[in-house]
């Protein structure tokens, strides 16, 4: 992997071809104007075999003769262009799943692709082609957050199948924009799959996995990306059932292409082919590998294992010229649709330009994103916080002025990041007395700062908890104890022990702030504050997100994943089984529900319409609900999040969940307000075992309309015959 990293690094200072002369015009695939598959169908005509192999790996050194530039595919765009310098940076992906708004995760990514080609234009432009500025981004993590221990949990949607698939499906329009033929940049699908931990043995695991659990569970967000047009997709490092992910027919030939008609180019991990062989041991070596990974579908290899060893099956007979023409197809017809291959001059993007990046429109989605997906999880009153009672305040904690609390992993970098403290001066103003002290250490639980201080202050708002630091994935959380991963839902051992202090010290308010991409043991807290925030690693603009919401703004964050009390309630790491795991198949005790998420107003809901008594399988259910304000003590019209979930009929012989999220809206109440919902019986269809196939299941159906998985506001039952 290093070698690999390094000589990217050397294709970033400048080695490798440029675009040059020499080639006529009229060959079609250098007009922007011909149809993709006639670009594609010329060009493979024209390249050498060996120049054909060249194209298979992530570092594409490009053909000079054919002025075919160089390209590295690696990019990475999960939550704003990372690794490239100034960009905005958005909430990581789990607050953004916490928002349940599908509608500005699509505007976010839009503007991430905005930045991306304004990025790609400046650096072509001085005649640079690196890593990391380039349009196709390896992003969204859409693997389910089946375990809290996962620290690469926070770059994903949560642990929902349906939540999911929406959020990553408005990325990739996002990203992708509105026109196929015609690409503003790629979006990747990944990692495919039942890929989740943990982080320690991800390159040698072998899932063990029923087929209820792969199609009901770890399946459906990767199908709903494929029918929403997803341009790449990336198998994972481990093995499924004994199969590499890589290498395996299953996954990649048997669901992916022949049944789901996947049209776009398969990228490996990186460095995934030689787990197989040096790792897995499931092949014998990097030969094999090569012609192996090539039947199966693979197109792109994020190493340099395609490039070195596909010639040589070539020679042993194992795959043929035909078989790499087939692997290479895809990623040209991806190059061509994003205009790799074409003069600036001819994209639709050409006058993106530094004023696209980091502009104050990218700015304010970043603190509209970051203000829909904080969460209030406890409050005795103490907020809103009202400026004309407040003389003096004191921030303080681990994480007030802390700026990777902000980031989390996969991040970019910004010129205008808003730490806690920085949004919460600027919101309170120069007449309200604020003092800041870090206050402790996280392991710490002894020598703490500003204990005096919060005796005199109106308010003490102690920001803790996670950094990207201790839970992320392996390599980067360099602190973490387990490779990424956290064995323990506790807080910092220092951090708990100064809110105690603080408590014990003080009789005024005292909002506890928690960073961090996963569920945490909130209980443990929870005594010693008036009020909770669960901020998650809210971007460049958080600070101000939080004092918004401090100050009035109603918060509407709900929990994209359940918060167990203990990690003793799960089964063990490694058990990729669902039983025992998240709102679906858990029924024990909780600190919080998948979809909790508290406001500074109350909500009133009453049928609009009701689902009727009877549907067939091919029928929608339309329903609706009346959502009114009981009380609002937040600034302006809140915002409800009604939540449908439905219960399943029992069946002899199957596993149904418990219950599902199969519907959701953001709605802003200013008095009364009708939502309406269709739900289409297909979607309802669960895997029969005996059939292998999704069917509707007969029987009687229960839905619940409420604000997260344990509440019921509205219920009913109808029946499918």
């Amino acid at each position: 992997m290093r070698q690999m990293i390094l000589r990217s690094l050397l294709f970033v200072a400048g080695i490798g071809p440029a675009i040059c002369t020499g080639v006529q015009a009229q060959s079609a695939y250098q007009n922007p104007k011909a149809p993709v598959d006639q670009r594609v169908s010329d060009l493979l005509h024209q390249l050498t075999l060996k120049e054909k192999i060249s194209l298979l790996g992530f570092i594409s050194p490009g053909v000079t003769r054919l002025m075919i530039p160089a390209y590295v595919w690696w990019n990475e765009g999960l939550h704003g262009v990372a690794r490239a310098g100034e960009a905005t940076v958005f909430p990581q992906a789990i607050g953004a799943a916490a928002s349940f708004d599908d509608q500005l995760l699509k505007l976010e990514a839009d503007a991430i692709s905005t930045e991306a080609r304004a990025k790609y234009n400046l650096s072509v432009a001085q005649g640079h082609r690196l890593q990391y500025l380039g349009l196709t981004f390896w992003a969204p993590n859409i693997n389910i957050f089946r375990d809290p221990r996962w620290g690469r949990g926070q770059e994903t949607y949560g642990e929902d199948p349906y939540l999911t698939g929406r959020m990553g499906s408005a990325y990739v329009r996002g990203i992708q924009g509105d026109n196929p033929l015609q690409l503003k940049a790629a979006a990747c699908a990944k990692h495919f799959a039942v890929h989740s931990g943990p982080e320690a043995t991800r390159h040698s695991i072998n899932v063990q996995v029923g087929e209820e659990d792969l199609r009901e569970t770890y399946l459906p967000a990767f199908h709903t990306l494929v029918d929403s047009g997803v341009e790449t997709v990336m198998c994972a490092y481990n093995r499924v059932n004994d199969q590499p992910c890589c290498t395996g027919k299953t996954l990649l030939k048997d669901i992916l292409r022949n049944e789901w008609n996947f049209q776009g180019h398969v990228v490996t991990d990186c460095g995934a082919l030689d787990d197989i062989w040096e790792r897995h041991k499931a092949l014998p070596d990097r030969v094999t590998v090569a012609a192996e990974a090539i039947k199966a579908g693979v197109n792109l290899d994020c190493s340099d294992l395609l490039q070195n060893d596909a010639l040589q099956a070539i020679d042993k007979g194992m795959i043929t010229e035909t078989d790499i023409d087939k692997a290479l197809t895809p990623n040209l017809r991806t190059a061509f649709k994003l205009g790799l291959y074409d003069e600036p001059s001819a994209s639709p993007y050409k006058a993106y330009g530094a004023d696209s990046v980091n502009n104050d429109y990218h700015q304010a989605l970043a603190l509209k994103m970051a203000e829909e997906g904080m969460v209030l999880l406890k409050n005795d009153g103490v907020l809103p916080l009202r400026k004309d009672t407040l003389k003096t305040m004191l921030v303080t904690g681990s994480n007030a002025a802390n700026v990777d609390a902000l980031l989390g992993n996969y991040h970019g970098v910004s010129s205008t990041m808003v730490t806690f403290t920085d949004g919460i001066v600027k919101a309170a103003g120069p007449a309200i007395g604020i003092e800041y002290d870090l206050g402790c250490d996280p392991k710490d639980t002894t020598h703490f700062g500003g204990i005096w201080i919060s005796q005199g202050s109106d308010v003490t708002i102690a920001v803790i908890g996670q950094t990207p630091s201790v839970e992320g994935e392996e390599g980067d959380a360099f602190l973490s104890e387990a490779g990424g991963d956290r064995m323990s839902l506790s807080l910092a051992a220092g951090q708990i022990a100064f809110l105690k202090a603080l408590r014990k010290a003080t009789t005024h308010p005292i909002i506890a702030v928690v960073t961090g991409g996963s569920a945490m043991d909130i209980n443990a807290i929870a005594p010693y504050a008036d009020a909770i925030v669960l901020a998650w690693y809210p971007g460049a603009q958080g600070g101000t997100a939080l004092a918004n919401i401090l100050f009035g703004k109603s918060p509407s964050g709900h929990l994209p994943l359940t918060f167990y009390k203990r990690i003793s309630d799960l089964p063990p790491y490694k058990d990729y089984n669902m039983k025992g795991r998240t709102y679906r198949y858990f029924d024990g005790a909780v600190e919080y529900p998948f979809g909790f998420g508290l406001s500074y107003a109350q909500f009133s809901y009453q049928w609009a319409l009701q689902p009727v008594a009877t549907y067939s399988p091919k029928d929608t259910i339309h329903f609706g609900a009346s959502i009114g304000v009981v009380s609002n003590k937040g600034v302006g019209a809140p915002v409800a999040v009604p939540q449908v979930y439905i219960s399943y009929p029992l069946v002899k012989g199957k596993n149904m969940p418990l219950k599902e999220l199969k519907g959701f809206q953001r709605v802003s109440v200013t008095d009364q307000r009708t939502v309406s919902f269709s739900i289409p019986l297909s979607s309802l269809a669960k895997w029969d075992p005996m059939l292998h196939k999704f069917r509707v299941y007969p029987g009687t159906y229960r839905m619940v309309i409420g604000e997260n998985s344990r509440d019921e506001k509205l219920i009913c039952t109808f029946k499918v015959q």
